[in-house]
């Protein structure tokens, strides 16, 4: 089913349709921003054709300077550039949704009954996979976002700077736009947007008519301005004047409002500043309680930033015992609100600018060195997770680890297995390891 968008000539997904995959993308966003970016890249821009390779780089550009999980970002502009606000919001929504539920009920079976080994069983079987779409996803974006010499050496600049030097991600990013920009100037040839990877018929193509939504206008952007504001300052309100401005769930409000304005770099960039407030300032759990918070984090859908919802949800249990159960759930969700909505605010504020830079060549020239520099990225965070799941804790190999990982590889650039089968395929292969390990000792 297909519909006319704005002044897009030509076909566009349905809104039901749209719905559903944002809905299954929650369920399989596994693998931290690496794998979530590789499997909307899959998706979206080879599978469904939904977005040209270019749109999507774009928009993958732009979430790259903002605060807050990329990936999540990402989704929500695809959203908005497909169904305006609604696409937008639901988009964000859906990708977060699922693993909100799914962290809730693992946190609370980590307070009353510690880990559970079949879970995590499962949960390396999806990892074996993911590592299998990062990789594959890798060698694709490279492809087309490096069509220069120069571009690699970017790209490789990027990846030696994250992975050996350890600077700052945001530094790697400005540093990289600041060559596009002053490079695009002498050599506009090389600093020029990649040219997308399908045959046509995308249902955003590159050319045409922009859609009417896309278009930046001031009393917009003023309109979202003051609704963010008020969808900020409102709930805060509320919490002040039930709990009162001492309450753990109001500190949790202002706490988690900061901490969303500060995540550039993702999720391991943040960490360490929440860990040092939320243990050592707050006390509102302890450090090894954080490490656990960030492995379950780890194994569920979604973005890795969900490991504040835990540190949420440990805040109320420990502190806000008059509610009962209701106090950890609803810490853990005033720490997901105002962690996510900042991020929909980005979109909705930026994006139209963002689109409407599209045919700027200087900032085509910045963006288009960010996303060499963004292949180096992709590929540092490939090796890192790879050495998560097949070297876990830096010790001995994981055979099994790296078999189901490169029989998953195998599936999906052999035989074109869709995402979805490969990470249903490994999560089953991951428990039934366990099982054949535990019916054996």
């Amino acid at each position: 089913m297909t519909r006319a968008v704005g002044e897009v000539s030509g076909p566009v997904v349905g809104f039901r349709e749209a719905f559903r995959f944002w809905l299954k993308l929650g369920f399989i966003s596994f693998g931290g921003p690496t794998g979530q970016i590789a499997i909307m890249h899959s998706e979206l821009v080879e599978r469904r054709r939904w977005i040209s390779e270019s749109r999507f780089l774009h928009a993958l550009n732009y979430c790259m300077l903002l605060p807050g999980p990329e990936a999540m970002q990402l989704a929500t502009y695809v959203g908005w550039l497909l169904h305006r606000t609604a696409g937008g919001l639901v988009a964000g929504t859906c990708f977060v949704l699922p693993s909100v539920f799914i962290l809730l009920g693992l946190s609370y079976v980590y307070v009353g009954y510690g880990t559970v080994p079949a879970v995590a069983a499962v949960f390396l079987g999806l990892k074996a996979a993911v590592l299998a779409i990062v990789i594959s996803a890798t060698v694709r974006i490279g492809r087309r976002a490096l069509r220069h010499p120069f571009m690699y050496l970017i790209a490789a600049g990027a990846f030696v700077a994250l992975f050996a030097l350890r600077v700052p991600f945001p530094a790697v990013i400005a540093g990289a736009a600041l060559v596009g920009l002053v490079g695009v100037r002498g050599w506009p040839h090389v600093f020029v947007a990649p040219a997308h990877g399908a045959a046509g018929g995308e249902m955003l193509p590159d050319g045409g008519p922009a859609p009417e939504h896309t278009r930046p206008s001031r009393a917009r952007a003023l309109r979202v301005v003051a609704i963010s504001l008020a969808l900020w300052l409102v709930p805060v309100a509320i919490l002040a004047a039930w709990r009162g401005a001492g309450d753990v769930l109001f500190r949790e409000a202002v706490f988690f409002s900061k901490a969303a304005l500060v995540t550039f770099g993702g999720a391991y960039a943040v960490l360490p500043y929440v860990a040092q407030q939320a243990v050592e300032t707050h006390g509102w759990l302890t450090a090894p309680q954080m490490i656990d918070g960030l492995g379950l984090a780890e194994t569920t859908p979604g973005p890795l930033i969900m490991v504040l919802q835990f540190v949420g949800f440990l805040a109320g249990w420990n502190q806000a015992t008059d509610l009962g159960l209701a106090g950890p759930v609803l810490g853990a969700l005033i720490a997901t609100y105002f962690t996510f909505m900042p991020c929909f605010a980005w979109i909705f504020l930026g994006a139209p600018y963002v689109e409407a830079s599209r045919r700027n060549a200087l900032l085509a020239g910045g963006l288009a060195a960010i996303t060499a520099a963004v292949v180096g990225v992709v590929l540092n965070l490939a090796v890192w997770f790879g050495m998560q799941v097949i070297t876990p804790g830096g010790g001995r190999i994981d055979w099994f680890a790296l078999a189901l990982g490169v029989g998953a590889l195998v599936a999906l650039q052999r035989f074109r297995w869709e995402i979805v089968s490969v990470a249903g395929a490994a999560g089953a292969l991951g428990l039934l390891h366990w099982l054949a390990g535990t019916w054996l000792a």
